[in-house]
């Protein structure tokens, strides 16, 4: 109850943000909302099953091809497209599953980097659709009719709640799911793999699971992306949206529910504020992240839970 209560907390916190903040960082905090569920995905794999990826663009950017695409060439809704991203991703993330799996360890980190970058080229070399590094801009995405309402998603405050909806989804699925028996079960796999074959557990079939869930969370992270700020690119597939889950989640605290959440936010305003001052943020950040990383060893919300909260999930 106290884990729920404080993940609870949390997202009424960020609900009521919105009425004090101002409107420079509504758009601000969406975005990190949405990249945040990037990390929750990454960290499903990363923090609870053990595998470590440098592939995760490749799902963001199939859900957010598979939005962009329906809506720019196909004409289709903003619920459609919305089925179509989660499809692409949820498709890619079963077929790429069946690759990845027979590999572990580095190999398997190997992998998944280069079956992002075989499908980052493939957005470059399929440039007639995809539009490539110019990206696709949607300025023709239609309103959501509900409940005799035409909310439009460039609308800020639906935007923005639309955002923290599914984020508080992810974020308390992936609480539900490691306090699950299959979630103990993806932990015994991170713990020791072997042992856990040994009690009699498909191991293959539960990681083969955890990918699937992992790159499905990654694909409708994409998917809102795309339709709440109108663009996607072939940089949604580059090393970059592989690398930044990864360093979010570890920054945040890899294990932990709310560690992806933390992560996002402190780097994408240490990167937002250090770039207001000096063309040199880089540096900042560097410095920065090597202090974390030493007084916070098992990222922050880790350290905290090693620390003072042992009940922090």
């Amino acid at each position: 109850m106290k884990s729920f209560a404080l993940h609870a907390g949390i997202v009424v916190a960020l609900f009521a943000l919105q009425f004090v903040l101002p409107a420079y960082h509504h758009a601000n905090i969406a975005r990190i909302l949405v990249y945040a569920m990037l990390a929750v995905g990454y960290n499903v794999l990363l923090g609870y099953t053990g595998l470590m990826s440098l592939g995760h663009a490749m799902f963001f950017a199939a859900g957010a091809y598979g939005a962009g695409l329906a809506v720019y060439w196909l004409g289709f809704g903003p619920l459609a497209a919305l089925v179509a991203g989660v499809g692409a991703g949820l498709a890619l993330s079963l077929i790429a599953g069946l690759f990845l799996l027979r590999t572990t360890g580095v190999a398997f980190l190997i992998v998944t980097l280069m079956l992002s970058q075989a499908f980052f080229l493939s957005t470059l070399y399929f440039n007639s659709v995809t539009l490539g590094e110019q990206g696709i801009v949607l300025s023709n995405v239609a309103a959501v009719e509900a409940f005799g309402l035409s909310l439009h998603l460039s609308d800020p405050a639906f935007k923005y709640n639309l955002a923290l909806i599914a984020f508080a989804f992810s974020l308390f699925f992936s609480l539900w799911l490691v306090r699950s028996p299959l979630g103990r079960v993806l932990i015994a796999i991170r713990e020791n793999e072997p042992r856990t074959r040994m009690l009699g557990y498909n191991t293959f079939a539960y990681r083969y699971l955890a990918i699937t869930v992992s790159g499905m969370i990654a694909a409708i992270s994409g998917t809102l992306y795309c339709l709440l700020f109108s663009y996607v690119g072939s940089s949604f597939a580059s090393l970059q949206y592989s690398t930044l889950p990864l360093l979010w989640t570890l920054l945040g605290g890899a294990g932990t529910i709310i560690g992806p959440l933390i992560g996002t936010g402190l780097m994408f305003y240490l990167l937002d504020v250090s770039s207001g001052f000096t063309s040199s943020y880089l540096l900042v950040i560097g410095a920065a992240l090597l202090m974390l990383t030493l007084w916070f060893p098992k990222g922050i919300a880790g350290t905290i839970r090693a620390r003072w909260l042992p009940w922090l999930p």
